[in-house]
């Protein structure tokens, strides 16, 4: 058994932390923070599909909605190769920390953007 190299980035943000989590486990918001995803999601069952990004189509499977502030989600790439996103949204004083860990894969792939825009759209979500 092996492990890959693994980093947690993280970001504070100035909402309440149910407020971010709200925004980010809402898959039709996703192409606002998720730069792989910026084509769009369509519902397909229990999954969602990516219609493009730079990775191709790609299939989406989320966690349920939780109390919790998880916001995993599975990526089936097109060549099948499945990736694990794990993504936490938890109070941090008034406010927001939302952390991904980001495990090296092969390829240049990099989440740090997405997690850069998820603060940025995140700050910008109305109270309901």
């Amino acid at each position: 058994m092996s492990t890959s190299t693994a980093r947690i980035l993280h970001v504070s943000i100035e909402r309440p932390w149910r407020e971010v989590y709200r925004f980010a486990a809402n898959p039709e918001s996703m192409p606002q923070w998720a730069s792989g995803l910026a084509d769009g999601l369509t519902r397909d069952g229990d999954e969602w599909v990516a219609g493009g990004g730079p990775l191709g189509p790609a299939r989406v499977r989320f966690t349920p909605v939780n109390e919790l502030g998880v916001l995993d989600h599975r990526v089936t790439l097109p060549d099948g190769t499945v990736v694990h996103n794990a993504l936490r949204v938890v109070p941090n004083g008034d406010g927001a920390e939302v952390m991904f860990t980001l495990i090296r894969q092969p390829g240049p792939a990099c989440r740090s953007a997405s997690l850069r825009s998820l603060a940025s759209c995140a700050r910008r979500v109305s109270t309901t």
